[in-house]
């Protein structure tokens, strides 16, 4: 063999081995690296109790209109009145706000009926929709489009719903719709027709006797865990118990075994759910994760002053197993209404809550100012990381969401009746915060992705193409495409949170540090429904910026 070939394959080999341990050093690195917390704003004027992010790279955030004037003021001299309101009838203070990211600013929104505990979703063409709430707004149906002027707030639909929606769940469908489960004393479902020329609801509620049977003398079935699977069915879990429904026949499919431990997991116990990403590049094998929630009676017992040790528990459940069980393993500490995120390297982050107690008014303690990021693909001793802590306390009604650039917001923390800023142990808190997971570290900016061009539009089972560069790069197999839809966040819940993994990803080197990327939209609607999504390139473990895309 000529010298020069043994000469080019010993350097390749070398090279290929190099390529490995520096992933292989990556890897290890965000593991042992910590993130990061900033202050965004000391405050927004309002306790960000539920938070949207929308296509505009906009947040809406809002919190409820009965518990009084709020720390900041209506435009324009305006004035919310409301004669069904149980504190102020007359409010000239916002109670939701339009945060914008790249500027670091908000401005007041115009809420008129009680938000407090609704959700939400957001349709194909970027539309927020909001449903229900407490008092005369919970049948009460609001939306609001993006949009990038200073005109825009929310339009309100009074009486569209059917039922009270007090704690309920939405979940957009492969359709356009979006159906709304539950609620207290809710045991059944509707939809929402967005096309619907009377911006009405379905023509009548659905029963569904499965919420009838998981609540308990502290319900504990409220806010109903909920995520389409990619057979068009959903998975519900309540309580400790969780099915496949087929909302099209109205029938349970599949009933899996109780959650090991006796520990309920919905509001007010507040565990938190994800469906773990989807990957098309194999077998789709749907899998759920959740992780922490309160022990039976929690609820009565904070109410007599007695707060108990929060679960430390996960359990994930592959939901097409023949014989499915809960797999579960031990959190570094017990926590109890936190939120869980996906973020697009394939991590979770488990953030806010409290270590002891429950959901309620007054009715935790400790809280747990330290996120966790877990690794589905370690092993199972070296999953979970432990992050740095926050300076604030973020309990009842807080919240986080996933944003556009990879940090994560944090907002909320709203533990009594009212807006208690002080005599208590823990004052309402307004400010807004975020924490960068350890991809976002400048140590990792050599193999961090930029996306300088894609594709706006990406259709069902279609090639599509993006450019990107990387300063570093090691090797074609580490790069992958990722879509996230983003979260309706509140009360421990992250609704309609989805990643899929898209195939056909082909890599071409066109310039120094610039590459062409093609990669597969997703194979159906049930996998990804239509809308708008934020499409990362994630390099080694590192993620470049989201993108928006439109999947139609």
């Amino acid at each position: 063999m000529p010298t020069k070939i043994v000469s080019f394959i010993f350097h390749f080999l070398i090279l290929i081995v190099q390529s490995s341990r520096m992933m292989s050093q990556i890897t290890s690195a965000l593991s042992d690296h910590e993130g990061e917390w900033h202050i965004l704003h000391e405050s927004i004027g309002i306790s960000a109790m539920h938070m949207q992010l929308l296509k505009n790279n906009k947040v809406v955030m809002f919190d409820r209109t009965d518990f009084g004037r709020s720390n900041l003021s209506l435009p324009d001299g305006r004035c919310r009145y409301d004669p069904n309101d149980t504190e102020l009838k007359i409010d000239c203070t916002a109670h939701s706000v339009l945060y914008d990211i790249g500027t670091n600013t908000f401005r007041p929104l115009m809420v008129q009926t009680d938000t407090w505990c609704s959700s939400g979703a957001v349709l194909p063409n970027g539309t927020l929709v909001q449903t229900g709430g407490y008092n005369d707004g919970d049948h009460v149906i609001r939306t609001l489009a993006p949009c990038n002027g200073f005109n825009c707030d929310w339009v309100e639909f009074p009486q569209a719903l059917l039922e009270r929606r007090w704690y309920a769940t939405n979940q957009i469908l492969p359709d356009g719709r979006i159906i709304i489960i539950g609620g207290r004393a809710q045991f059944n479902y509707e939809f929402y027709h967005p096309n619907s020329q009377d911006s009405s609801f379905s023509q009548k509620a659905v029963r569904l006797n499965f919420l009838r049977e998981t609540r308990d003398s502290d319900e504990n079935n409220l806010y109903p865990f909920v995520h389409l699977l990619p057979d068009g069915n959903l998975f519900i879990f309540a309580n400790t118990r969780s099915i496949v429904f087929d909302y099209k026949q109205n029938r349970m499919i599949r009933e899996f075994p109780a959650i090991n431990g006796s520990e309920p997991r919905n509001y007010p116990s507040s565990g938190s759910l994800v469906l773990l990403p989807l990957d098309e590049n194999r077998p789709i094998e749907p899998e759920i994760m959740i992780c922490g929630g309160a022990s039976r009676n929690a609820f009565q017992l904070a109410k007599k002053g007695k707060f108990q040790r929060a679960a430390s528990t996960c359990g994930r459940l592959k939901i097409m197993d023949k014989n499915p069980v809960w797999k579960m393993e031990n959190m570094p500490m017990p926590r109890v209404m936190s939120d869980m995120l996906l973020l697009p390297n394939d991590d979770i982050i488990i953030i806010n809550g409290a270590s002891s107690g429950t959901a309620g008014w007054e009715l935790a303690r400790n809280p747990v100012t330290r996120p966790l990021i877990y690794n589905p693909h370690l092993d199972e001793m070296r999953r979970f990381s432990v992050m740095p802590a926050s300076a604030r306390p973020r309990l009842y009604h807080s919240t986080a969401i996933l944003l556009t650039d990879g940090r994560v917001l944090v907002g909320g923390s709203n533990p009594h009746i009212y807006y208690n800023f002080s005599g208590v142990e823990y004052p309402t808190d307004l400010s807004l915060e975020s924490f960068s997971p350890p991809y976002l570290s400048p140590v990792y900016d050599h193999y961090r992705p930029r996306i300088i061009e894609v594709d706006e539009v990406v259709s069902y089972l279609q090639s599509f193409s993006l450019n990107f560069t990387v300063q570093r790069f090691l090797k074609m197999s580490v790069v992958s495409v990722r879509l996230i839809l983003p979260s309706f966040t509140t009360h421990s819940f992250s609704m309609n949170q989805r990643m899929v993994v898209l195939k056909g990803v082909q890599i071409s080197r066109v310039a120094n540090n610039t590459y062409q990327l093609f990669a597969v939209g997703p194979s159906t609607r049930e996998i990804a429904p239509p809308g708008y999504y934020l499409l990362f390139v994630v390099h080694s473990g590192i993620p470049s910026s989201g993108m928006w895309i439109k999947l139609q």
